[in-house]
């Protein structure tokens, strides 16, 4: 018996609903925002949403629906785009079945005309009010189907969310957040360097002009995909307009031979109506959820020493058993063996491909070096780059038809580097075997897996793209490495933050954010990436005084406080390191260490500052307590700073207030610093009138911790 389809399917979460109009052939999101009431019927919502015939238009307005459709009427640009050697490319989709099953709403649709069955699957998760939704594609024909096109559902975005928030950047300054005002016409990112890139993240904030950190609504979108995909949103000359995120591809790369399916990327999505940090609240609760796996969900994070920019590939056994001892000394518990390690690597120049072990640097292997930091109390972690192969080295030499490339073209080497082609499955068992050997020879427990190019030549060995298939076999890879060693974690470094979307986060653990260390940049860099990810899977190092990629040199203090914030670790050489500057260092780990729980696991409150300063907060998720750091980025137009607020925290509490960093604050002359530490005040106060900031010098910061007493 074939249930008959309802006008309307609405999901409720938490906080929000969704509203599905399956009244047409094509099903559209009629709403999408705020928990309505229970007076609030679906009919109502579309006796409101009423419209007219335009003039010189069609008598209907084409729907926006999950997959617009041209043959419908819709001249944007349509969700999925196909066809037969040129022929039976107009999609006209039909519902044939929906079901409704704890908050998962599946349609299932049927276009005659170009033998497809689609399928959008929509879950609205209760707790974190995430939405999840994904388009599939099943070519029912008797002939192959060319996809061009399958994006995730679209989404409409009402009038008056009139501004686009994404985030861009480059190689050592990722994630900078980029504003512009929404306007007729379509605004397009596209990415075609086959990972997520460090200039056009997946992922767009849609918001009204009134939208702040605090009040305001938006919607934030982001497709979970590590590969080639675009982001467009189209203001039509209706004043109609949507959201699109797909995958993209390359020509002729996806081919659907009969009974074959496609099914798009996950599309993420938070609505709210109470400002930016509460819309990555949504996303950092989905993730925690439902991403962070539970091998580690409640594992503490340890503090990292990674020994790359304290030695680079100046390595010997000696030297690293001495850093160990020092890095156990200042509070670290997983060492981080980076680059250089294998076989003929003495530079970038050479090795990648035969990750085996250096025996003119360790001629007993790594074991000396495992067991020592094992006594120190510490983890120990490798630094690997299986995707790639340099020219000089064994691996190339036997196999130099294991790499990507677009012949006749000539090869295009990065970084001294090619990509081995990870859909043949020679290659795939090549790189299964050397880790898992590795893996199973030492006690490693983390891999920080990096990529250090983009894919610029994506073809295989019969000429094809493999843009798609070459992501997808990575996951494979990931997926197979994780099950033969579960107790391995990895992180997703890619140049820095080159790697880093929920995709990834399905298959790792830790997130490398950015090459730079440099603690100003780092202010900006994490701000953005806390728009979609929480802060324990962000990697935040403590650096040099120098750093190597801006040459800027500060102060110890301003480093630790910075990377306290995410997953922390440290990157200096601590041999060169002086008693005082060494001692600030000490501090600042057992402070991460003492709120280290607090961290990764409260509410992230973004506050609203001028450009030449940075603040957040981090709130406990009962209110308890929470940590606020401000930091002065250059100098104020004004001697005299403003007042720091304290959102998130309970009105009705008595908080006690200590400014915990850095440990002994200075100011021109008598301040706040000399009479805060200690005091019992209101979170009223503490919300609304806030603490008057001292005279501070360019970046120096402070980190203020409350404390609930009633």
């Amino acid at each position: 018996m074939i249930n008959k389809i309802k006008s309307f399917y609405s999901l409720y979460s938490n906080n929000c609903s969704l509203v599905v109009d399956c009244r047409g052939d094509s099903p559209a999101i009629l709403y999408w925002g705020s928990r309505l009431a229970n007076t609030t019927s679906p009919d109502i919502l579309a006796l409101l949403a009423t419209s007219q015939e335009l003039q010189a238009s069609l008598p209907q307005e084409a729907p926006i629906g999950l997959s617009p459709q041209s043959a419908a009427g819709f001249s944007g640009s349509p969700g999925v785009q196909l066809h037969r050697d040129g022929f039976q490319w107009a999609v006209y989709t039909r519902i044939e079945s929906v079901s409704l099953i704890d908050n998962k709403l599946t349609i299932v649709s049927i276009c005659q005309g170009t033998q497809i069955q689609l399928t959008h699957c929509l879950v609205l998760d209760y707790k974190t009010d995430v939405l999840a939704a994904t388009t599939e594609i099943v070519n029912m024909g008797e002939s192959s189907l060319w996809l061009n096109r399958c994006d995730a559902p679209c989404v409409p975005i009402p009038k008056h969310y009139s501004k686009i928030l994404s985030l861009t950047g480059r190689w050592g300054n990722e994630f900078q957040s980029q504003s512009i005002d929404r306007f007729m016409g379509a605004y397009v990112r596209e990415n075609r360097s086959g990972r997520t890139s460090h200039d056009s993240f997946p992922g767009v904030i849609v918001h009204t002009e009134q939208t702040n950190e605090s009040s305001g609504s938006a919607y934030g979108l982001h497709l979970g995909w590590s590969g080639n995909h675009h982001v467009r949103v189209e203001e039509q000359f209706t004043g109609q307009a949507y959201a699109q995120l797909g995958e993209l591809f390359l020509p002729g790369e996806m081919l659907l031979e009969p009974g074959q399916a496609y099914k798009s990327p996950v599309l993420f999505g938070a609505s709210t109506d109470k400002g930016l940090s509460a819309l990555s609240g949504a996303f950092h609760r989905h993730v925690r959820a439902k991403l962070t796996d539970r091998r580690i969900a409640n594992k503490i994070r340890p503090v990292h020493f990674n020994t790359w920019e304290a030695v680079y590939f100046d390595l010997s056994l000696e030297r690293l058993c001495t850093l160990a001892e020092h890095a156990r000394e200042v509070g670290a518990e997983r060492f981080v063996l980076d680059d250089g390690w294998f076989k003929n690597r003495k530079s970038d120049n050479a090795g990648l491909g035969d990750w085996a072990v250096d025996k003119t640097v360790f001629p007993a292997g790594l074991a000396p070096l495992i067991n020592y930091v094992y006594k120190n109390d510490m983890e120990f972690g490798l630094w690997v780059e299986p995707e790639m192969v340099n020219p000089d080295s064994d691996l190339y030499r036997a196999h130099p038809d294991w790499i990507l490339n677009t012949q006749p073209a000539p090869l295009l080497s990065a970084r001294n580097q090619l990509v081995l082609d990870l859909t043949r499955v020679e290659v795939q068992n090549y790189l299964f075997k050397r880790l898992d050997a590795l893996l199973s020879e030492y006690p490693i427990s983390y891999l920080k897996w990096d990529m250090n190019r983009a894919i610029h030549q994506p073809g295989d060995q019969n000429g094809r793209a493999v843009g798609h298939k070459q992501t997808r076999s990575l996951y494979k890879l990931l997926a197979r490495i994780r099950s033969a060693h579960p107790d391995v974690e990895i992180e997703s470094c890619s140049s820095g933050g080159g790697r880093a979307d929920f995709g990834i986060l399905e298959f790792t653990d830790r997130i490398w954010t950015s090459d730079s260390n440099d603690a100003l940049d780092r202010v900006g860099i994490q701000k953005g990436f806390s728009m979609f990810f929480p802060a324990e899977v962000m990697g935040a190092h403590v650096g040099p005084d120098v750093c190597h990629i801006t040459g800027r040199a500060l102060s110890m203090e301003t480093r630790v406080g910075v990377a306290m914030f995410g997953h922390m670790g440290i990157e200096a050489n601590l041999l060169e390191m002086d008693q005082p500057e060494t001692q600030v260092l000490k501090a600042g780990v057992a402070l991460h260490k003492k709120h280290r729980s607090l961290i990764h696991s409260g509410n992230l409150v973004r506050l609203d500052t001028h450009c030449e300063e940075s603040a957040f907060g981090i709130v406990a998720q009962d209110g308890s307590e929470a940590l606020f750091s401000y930091i002065q980025l250059n100098s104020l137009s004004s001697s005299v700073g403003g007042r720091l607020q304290f959102p998130g925290l309970d009105s009705n509490s008595l908080y006690l207030v200590n400014i915990v960093w850095p440990a002994e604050p200075k100011s021109y002359s008598k301040s706040i610093l000399d009479v805060i530490n200690g005091s019992t005040i209101s979170g009223d106060a503490l919300k609304n009138a806030g603490v008057q900031l001292p005279i501070m010098q360019p970046t120096s910061m402070l980190v203020f911790h409350l404390h609930r007493t009633s």
